[in-house]
This record gives structure tokens, sequence and C-alpha cells, in this order.
């Protein structure tokens, strides 16, 4: 097993605007784990973890947001290539992703 074969859990949170309609989010939605999956990881689950929450300060002039967790495994570089696609989204406030154990 080479050092590429090695899959790491990680763990995405995304803010998206909480007034996109449902199917605009799960649009988003799909799109991120798309990137994913072209990266070479692999979701294990994923739910919205607040569907909509008042934001302690207002990001890019939203002040709601709905938030989404990802659990997924991947190889290390594949987190760079999924950065772009999820910064270029204007409909995504915010991301974070953080090593899973």
């Amino acid at each position: 097993m080479g050092k590429t074969d090695v899959l790491n859990k990680y763990e995405l949170v995304m803010i998206l605007d909480a007034k996109l309609t449902a199917d605009e989010k799960q649009g988003i939605l799909n799109e991120a784990l798309d990137a994913l999956q072209k990266a070479g990881g692999e979701a294990i689950n994923n739910q919205i973890w607040f569907e909509k929450q008042r934001l302690t300060f207002s990001i890019k002039k939203r002040n709601e947001g709905t938030y989404y967790m990802v659990n997924f495994a991947a190889p290390g570089e594949a987190i760079e290539k999924v950065r772009p696609t999820l910064t270029l989204n204007e409909n995504i406030l915010r991301f974070a992703i953080m090593r899973g154990e």
C-alpha cells in the first residue's frame, strides 16, 4: 500500500445562504460531493446540522445560514483539489475542512 492509498477521515462544514430553496441547497451539496469523489474521496455521511441559524455576524451581507456537515474519507492531497470548488461557489458563505478521527 503506497502513501497515496491511505484514506484519512475528514469533516467538512459548510454554511449556505438560508434563503436558498431546498433544491438549490441540495444542488450545492451534490456539487461538493462530486468534487470530493473526483478528488478520490468518498462521503461517509452528510446531514443538515442547523436548518436556519442566525449568524453572530453577517457574512457576505447574509444574517442567516444553513449548516451542513459531511463526513468523508480521502487522501490528503484531495483537500487541495476540493477547496477551489467550495471557494468559488458564492452561495457557500463559509466552509471548514477538519481532520476527523
